[in-house]
């Protein structure tokens, strides 16, 4: 070890703050040659024309120069398409819509802005790992509610940690990521109303699912909802946001980084936002093709299949380790996520993206071979 190396660990040790030193770094697996269906991403591309137009808009950007503060071409659009304006009128109130660098940068402003160490953040378990993740990041206390044994939420265990922990932050992933199923309104509202504190409702995946409860933000002052462009089709993107009281978000903005939109970003959503029909296309494509998966998931023995509302499906391995189940799929040429290990509930537990219907074939062909091989290898042991 080198001197220069040797004083560099000195000063991390000394330096780092301790609950830093205990995390890791969040992993990102690699995909290359493989079947990508890990990680809740449109499989479509854009058609032709669509991509044309956006060859022909990026030419047009003056890359030397900053971006729009706060992407007003971007928020215009997205508070046409959500109605934004509509639903301010209706409760007579001011609502403003900020953007983030992906939903996790919003998470930590939002962490940022309202937890202490006196009150922290709240979620269900199993759930976002990144709500967990950010508190530790910023370094305030995370509660952990866990789910009923069907991933459905307890509401009393909810209703009594709210009590206990008088948290700051409440966030509800709705679908719910990453067991996809919905929290139902009333239990949503059963929250929001014993909280002292702000409830964040996550709608990641509200584009494969009828629930919307973008509402509420009218009817409660501390609600806001956010939601992401990453799983309709722009996952390369990376921008989230949040809607709510202008109240809120004017705070909230105090602690949004300058620039954090960049000039390709907002080129992009700007058309993509344009032509958002078709992205809704590709995601009713996608609601088809989960309930073609699901149905071929309960087709396989040695299978807990979970009902999905979001672009990907749970399922549970009975009969075999998910984990080998994982690796071979792998070596068949398919990448999927395996969550066992991640959090008790969710032993042996496997998350399949849903893909085009001729990858989910593809899937379903690698995951029925595993369990088979995989059965075959253990009863003759």
């Amino acid at each position: 070890m080198s001197e220069l190396q040797r004083q560099s660990e000195m000063l991390v040790e000394s330096l780092v703050r301790a609950e830093v030193k205990d995390l890791h770094s969040y992993h990102v697996p690699g995909s290359s040659g493989l079947l990508k269906l890990d990680a809740m991403e449109n499989p479509f591309s854009w058609p032709g024309h669509l991509q044309n137009a956006w060859f022909d808009k990026l030419k047009e950007i003056d890359a030397n120069r900053y971006p729009d503060p706060s992407a007003s071409g971007v928020n215009q659009r997205l508070r046409k398409l959500l109605n934004v304006d509509v639903l301010a009128a209706r409760a007579n109130t001011e609502l403003s819509i900020m953007l983030g660098n992906g939903s996790d940068e919003i998470i930590q402003i939002l962490a940022m802005t309202l937890a202490s160490k006196e009150r922290g953040i709240l979620a269900p378990e199993p759930s976002f790992v990144m709500y967990q993740m950010i508190a530790k990041f910023v370094g305030i206390p995370y509660h952990g509610v866990e789910l009923n044994e069907d991933f459905s939420l307890d509401l009393n265990a909810f209703l009594s940690s709210i009590r206990a922990y008088n948290p700051s932050l409440i966030f509800l992933a709705v679908p719910n990521n990453p067991t996809g199923n919905l929290f139902g309104v009333n239990e949503v509202k059963a929250i929001v109303e014993a909280s002292k504190g702000l409830v964040v409702v996550d709608e990641a995946y509200m584009a494969f699912t009828g629930s919307d409860l973008l509402p509420l933000i009218a009817e409660y002052p501390n609600v806001v909802v956010m939601r992401t462009l990453s799983k309709v089709g722009l996952a390369g993107l990376r921008l989230g946001f949040l809607i709510g009281s202008t109240v809120w978000l004017n705070e909230f903005d105090k602690l949004r980084l300058p620039y954090n939109i960049n000039v390709l970003t907002q080129a992009s959503a700007e058309l993509a936002l344009d032509n958002y029909h078709v992205l809704s296309e590709q995601t009713e494509s996608l609601r088809a093709a989960r309930s073609e998966l699901t149905a071929g998931l309960q087709a396989i023995d040695g299978l807990q299949v979970y009902e999905s509302e979001a672009n990907f499906v749970l399922v549970r391995c009975l009969q075999a380790s998910a984990r080998e189940v994982f690796t071979r799929m792998k070596e068949l040429g398919v990448l999927i996520k395996c969550l066992d290990g991640g959090h008790p509930s969710l032993k042996n537990c496997l998350r399949l993206t849903v893909g085009k219907p001729q990858q989910n074939v593809q899937m379903l062909t690698a995951l029925t071979a595993s369990l088979v091989e995989l059965s075959t290898r253990k009863s003759s042991v």
